[in-house]
């Protein structure tokens, strides 16, 4: 059974998610909190979930706030964040800051349920709806993050350029990167330091740090 904790101020609310969730059969309830505050005290008292799903506005300590706690003290617990907004730059934001999961409060029963089970076994998850959102943003050449216009970012990677990004980012030496491969050490550097150019950083690691946080890599 996949153990979770809900954090919901709204009595309603909460009963409603709580009564979905149990009737999958995979889910357990094993506590409720009002509030983030409530959350650290039921976690201090030993009670730790797979999975903490809360809502993101609420008095004391938001569902924001509860995810930076969470990444920092109990980085093992994976958290899922609901919303009445579905916004690019909250959910950029919810994901930085450590969440596995993003959810409006309408999904349905069979989107919640996989949500959950999905994200326990080590996955991550947006709601179908708001994916259409990230990609409408996205088909734009533009999208809006915490009020300032970004733009979609076009490398024009070569096909050789991102298997070559792909094998670094894996912590590949160029020797080894040149016999997966079969070109030649030399042809591999040149690739890396095209990358750099074109990415505009420093260095490999920089490299690595830019590829990640642009899923430039898998």
């Amino acid at each position: 059974m996949i153990k979770v904790i809900l954090v919901e101020d709204h009595l309603v609310v909460r009963n409603g998610i709580k009564l979905l969730l149990d009737t999958s059969g995979e889910i357990e309830i094993i506590n409720e909190a009002k509030n983030g505050v409530e959350l650290m005290d039921i976690l201090s008292q030993g009670s730790v979930p797979d999975v903490v799903i809360t809502d993101i506005n609420m008095p004391m300590m938001d569902g924001l706030e509860v995810t930076s706690y969470l990444a920092e003290n109990y980085p093992m617990v994976k958290v899922i964040l609901l919303s009445m907004l579905n916004t690019a730059d909250q959910v950029i934001n919810a994901f930085n800051r450590g969440a596995k999961g993003y959810l409006v409060k309408n999904v349905g029963y069979n989107e919640l349920i996989f949500a959950v089970t999905h994200i326990a076994r080590g996955g991550r998850y947006i709601c179908e709806e708001l994916m259409m959102v990230m990609m409408d943003l996205l088909s734009s050449n533009t999208y809006v993050e915490n009020g300032h216009k970004s733009k979609k970012i076009d490398l024009d990677l070569s096909e050789r350029e991102g298997e070559v990004l792909q094998f670094i980012s894996e912590g590949y030496t160029n020797m080894e990167i040149a016999d997966k491969l079969f070109l030649s050490k030399r042809t591999v550097e040149g690739h890396r330091q095209s990358l750099i150019n074109k990415i505009k950083v420093k260095n490999s690691a920089e490299l690595i740090k830019f590829a990640v946080q642009h899923n430039l890599v898998t």
